[in-house]
C-alpha cells in the first residue's frame, strides 16, 4: 500500500506537540504518553459473539431481539472496545476537559479494528453536537476520532453531511425507549453531499444505538445507499 503522506503529516503534528507539552495519558494520567500500554492491555477489542446488525454484545452471532422487532436503519454498527475503566476516563477526558490530543491518539485502535470490517465506503461523517453543547464544548469530539480515520481511508470527511435540527436532552439516564424518541427527527442530512454514497459514521460511545439510527435515518432519507457506523466504545446497559 503507498504511503499515506496526509495520515502521517496529521499524527505527526500532535506527536510534535507532545514535545512542546508534554502529555499525561488519558486513563491513568501516567506522563509522557496520551495513551499507555497497560491502559491500551486493559481495553481489548470486542470480539464475537455479538449481533451481526448492531454489535451489541450478544450469546451469538445472530440477530438480538432489538434488531430482529425493529430493524436498524444502519447496515453495521460495531465498536473497538467496551465503554469501561480507562477508556470511560478517557472519552470523559476528551469531552469534558478539553483535551483534544485524546481524540487523535483514540483513533488509531479504531483504525486497526476498523480495518477488519471490510466495510466498502465513499465518504466519513460524525454525529454532530447540538449548537448548545458546541458552544459550550468549542469542539465536537466525534469529529477529531472521524479525521484521521478519514485520512487513513484515504477519504472525504464530510462535515456538513449531517446535520441537527433541533437541540436534545442528555441521553444520560432514559430507557432505550426513550433514548429513541429523544433522538426522533433530531437529525438531517444533505442529499447533495450523501445521496448514492456509502457513509461511514463516527460517533465517541454508543449505548442503545439510538442516535447512530436517527442519524442513519436521515441518511436514508437524503438518498445514501449505505450506512455504516463505528464508534470507540460501546456502553453496558
Amino acid at each position: 500500500m503507498p504511503v499515506n503522506l496526509a495520515y502521517r503529516a496529521y499524527r505527526f503534528v500532535w506527536d510534535a506537540l507532545d514535545w512542546l507539552y508534554p502529555p499525561t495519558c488519558g486513563g491513568c494520567n501516567q506522563p509522557g504518553v496520551r495513551w499507555c500500554d497497560n491502559c491500551a492491555e486493559a481495553t481489548p477489542e470486542i470480539a464475537p459473539p455479538f449481533c451481526l446488525i448492531c454489535g451489541d454484545t450478544y450469546q451469538s452471532n445472530h440477530l438480538c431481539q432489538r434488531c430482529r422487532e425493529a430493524r436498524p436503519h444502519f447496515d453495521r454498527l460495531r465498536s473497538h472496545t467496551i465503554y469501561q475503566g480507562p477508556i470511560r476516563d478517557a472519552v470523559h477526558r476528551l469531552k469534558y476537559r478539553r483535551d483534544m490530543s485524546i481524540g487523535e491518539i483514540l483513533s488509531r485502535p479504531m483504525i486497526a479494528s476498523l480495518e477488519k470490517q471490510n466495510w466498502s465506503v465513499d465518504i466519513v461523517a460524525s454525529v454532530p453536537l447540538g449548537l448548545v453543547r458546541f458552544k459550550e464544548r468549542g469542539y465536537n469530539q466525534a469529529t477529531l476520532l472521524a479525521r484521521p480515520i478519514a485520512l487513513w481511508l484515504r477519504l472525504p470527511f464530510i462535515s456538513g453531511a449531517i446535520c441537527r435540527t433541533r437541540e436534545t436532552r442528555s441521553q444520560v439516564g432514559l430507557t432505550a425507549s426513550e433514548r429513541h424518541e429523544n433522538m426522533m427527527n433530531a437529525f438531517h442530512a444533505s442529499s447533495k453531499l450523501v445521496s448514492g454514497k456509502r457513509v461511514l459514521v463516527v460517533d465517541d460511545v454508543a449505548t442503545s444505538g439510538a442516535t447512530l439510527d436517527a442519524c442513519s435515518k436521515a441518511l436514508r432519507d437524503a438518498g445514501a445507499v449505505r450506512v455504516y457506523c463505528f464508534t470507540l466504545a460501546r456502553a453496558l446497559y
